[in-house]
C-alpha cells in the first residue's frame, strides 16, 4: 500500500473527539471537518489506526481523484486503475458510496458503473473477475462522487469499526459505543480521575468503554476482520506486530459502579462487560440508580435516561430528572455529573446549574452531554457562577484549508453511517417508563 491520504470519518458531532484522538496518537491532520478528519499514511498508519481508535467509524486510503460529470466518463476513469493489483482475483468486493450528480437518480447506477468498471479491468489484465454484493466482510471500495469530483477509496475498515465488537445483548436502546466513547473523551476520563459511577446502565456501554480506556485495551483488540486485510500486498506480521505493541492493565486504578434497577439489564451488561474481558474491572448492582453506591473522592457520574420520546411519557419523567437532581445534590459531592439527553425541556428539572453544555447526535436526534460541578458545599453558590457556556463542535474544532471535496461528505441514505439505536418495540412499555407505572401501582 502506497502512502497516501487517509480519511477518518465519525457520527455525527463526533469530529472534535475524533481529532483530539486521532492527534493522541502522534498524527499531523491534513485536514479536519464535521465529518471527519484526514491524515496520511500506508499500512502500518491503517493498522494502528483501525486497531485504536474509539470514535471513528472508519479509514478510507484514497486511490484515485478525477473529474467525471457522467455515468460513461465514471467508468472509463476509473477503470484506469490497476485494480488487479488491489483486489484477490477470486476475492470479493463491495461498492459503498455518496453520489450527488445530475446524471444519477439512483446511487445503484453508479456503484454498478465502478463495479464493471473495476471487474472488466481486472478480467482484461488477469482473466479473473471478484465476486461482488452487499457484503463488508471483505474488500470494500468507496466511492465519492460530489457534482464533476470523485475520490475512489478503499475502505480499509470494512465493516464499521465505531461498533467495538462486545455488545451481543444490546437491550433497549443502546447507545453505540464510538458515541459513549466521545461522552467519555469529552468528560477527559481515564485512569487517573478517580472513580466512575454509571446509574441506568442498561447495556453497560458507558461503564464499559470507561473499563477499556482505563485499562488502555484497544477497541479493535479482538476483531479478527478488517477490509484492510483483503487488499493484496497485505502481510498479517503487520497486525501481530501491531498487537504485540500494545500494552494493556490487568487491574486499574478507578472503581467503576454500573448499576440498574432492571435484573435483565445488568445480566445484559456483565455478559457485554464479559466479552469485552473487563466484566472483572466493573461492580454492578441491581439498584434504582438513587440507590446507586457512590465511593469517596473524586470521580464522574454520568447519565443516559430516556428521553421521552412517546405521547405522555414527558410528563412522566420529569420527576425523574427532577431526582436525578437531588441524587446529584445529596449523593455525588465532590464529583463531576454528567446526563446525556435529547430533551432540553426535561433537563430544566434537573435542577441545577450546567457547567457545559457539549453537542452530540443519537441517530437523528440533537442531544447534550450536560456537564454539572458537584459542589461538596465549600464553593460559591449558584448565583455566583459564571453562566453555563455551550460547547458546539465548530467553536472545538479549526478547519485546515485545503479543498473541501476531500473530505467525505456523510452519505445521508447509507443507514449503515447511522447511530444503530435499537428503539423499544412500541407496545412494550420503556425501561424507566416500567419503573414509573410500577411506582404507580
Amino acid at each position: 500500500m502506497r502512502q497516501s491520504k487517509l480519511v477518518i470519518n465519525c457520527q455525527p458531532s463526533i469530529a472534535p473527539f475524533l481529532k483530539k484522538e486521532v492527534e493522541g496518537r502522534g498524527y499531523r491532520i491534513l485536514r479536519a471537518d464535521k465529518s471527519g478528519v484526514t491524515v496520511e499514511g500506508g499500512w502500518k498508519e491503517v493498522v494502528d489506526l483501525n486497531l485504536h481508535l474509539r470514535t471513528a467509524s472508519r479509514v478510507l486510503w484514497l486511490i484515485k481523484s478525477f473529474d467525471a460529470n457522467t455515468p460513461d466518463k465514471l467508468y472509463e476513469e476509473a477503470k484506469k486503475i490497476p485494480w488487479h493489483k488491489i483486489i484477490p482475483g477470486k476475492g470479493y468486493v463491495s461498492i459503498q458510496s455518496f453520489v450527488k450528480n445530475d446524471y444519477i437518480l439512483d446511487v445503484r447506477f453508479a456503484n454498478l458503473k465502478l463495479k464493471d468498471a473495476i471487474v472488466d479491468r481486472m478480467q482484461e489484465e488477469n482473466g479473473e473477475r471478484p465476486d461482488s454484493g452487499k457484503e463488508r466482510d471483505r474488500t470494500v471500495v468507496y466511492l465519492y462522487w460530489y457534482l464533476d469530483k470523485v475520490h475512489v477509496y478503499i475502505d480499509t475498515s470494512g465493516e464499521t469499526i465505531a461498533k467495538h465488537g462486545y455488545r451481543k445483548i444490546p437491550f433497549k436502546a443502546p447507545m453505540i459505543e464510538a458515541l459513549a466513547s466521545a461522552c467519555l473523551v469529552s468528560a477527559d476520563w481515564n485512569d487517573d480521575k478517580g472513580s466512575f459511577i454509571n446509574p441506568m446502565c442498561g447495556s453497560g456501554t458507558l461503564a464499559i468503554e470507561a473499563a477499556l480506556m482505563a485499562a488502555d485495551v484497544p477497541p479493535g483488540l479482538k476483531r479478527r476482520n478488517f477490509g484492510f486485510m483483503h487488499i493484496l500486498g497485505y502481510d498479517n506480521q503487520l497486525w501481530k506486530d501491531a498487537l504485540a505493541k500494545v500494552k494493556m492493565k490487568d487491574k486499574i486504578k478507578s472503581k467503576i459502579v454500573a448499576t440498574d434497577w432492571n435484573g435483565d439489564a445488568i445480566e445484559a451488561a456483565r455478559q457485554n462487560a464479559r466479552t469485552a474481558g473487563v466484566e472483572h474491572m466493573i461492580e454492578f448492582e441491581k439498584v434504582p440508580f438513587e440507590q446507586s453506591q457512590v465511593p469517596e473522592g473524586p470521580g464522574l457520574v454520568m447519565l443516559n435516561p430516556e428521553y421521552g420520546e412517546r405521547l405522555g411519557e414527558e410528563e412522566m419523567l420529569k420527576s425523574v430528572y427532577s431526582d436525578i437532581g437531588d441524587f446529584f445534590k445529596q449523593s455525588c459531592k465532590g464529583k463531576m455529573g454528567y446526563i446525556f439527553t435529547g430533551n432540553s425541556r426535561l433537563a430544566k428539572s434537573i435542577g441545577l446549574r450546567t457547567k457545559s453544555r457539549t453537542e452530540f447526535q443519537n441517530a437523528k436526534i440533537d442531544c447534550r452531554l450536560l456537564e454539572y460541578e458537584l459542589y461538596d458545599g465549600s464553593k460559591r453558590p449558584d448565583e455566583e457562577r459564571p453562566a453555563p457556556r455551550e460547547v458546539k463542535p465548530k467553536e472545538r474544532l479549526p478547519i485546515v484549508e485545503e479543498p473541501k471535496e476531500e473530505l467525505i461528505e456523510r452519505p445521508r441514505e447509507s443507514s449503515d453511517q447511522r447511530f444503530s439505536t435499537e428503539k423499544p418495540k412500541e407496545d412494550k412499555p420503556s425501561n424507566v417508563m416500567s419503573r414509573l407505572k410500577k411506582k404507580k401501582d
